[in-house]
């Protein structure tokens, strides 16, 4: 579960952002289910992981847009 900054978006490959995302999302649905299980220490994990997400995606529609 890292945390992608947007230079390592910039730097990856497309694979690797694919790769990368449907890892996120799931790790990201994981941690949701856990928070609504029990509060998470780190609550701010949750809003990490969604802007992560949310770079990969951006990164992935602006390469596709511009292929």
């Amino acid at each position: 579960m890292s945390v992608m900054k947007q230079p390592q978006v910039r730097e990856a490959s497309t694979e690797e952002l694919q790769e990368e995302l449907v890892k996120s999302k799931k790790a990201y649905s994981d941690l949701r289910m856990a928070h609504s299980l029990s509060p998470l220490e780190n609550p701010m994990q949750l809003r990490s992981m969604r802007k992560s997400i949310a770079r990969i995606a951006t990164e992935l529609t602006k390469r596709e847009l511009n292929a």
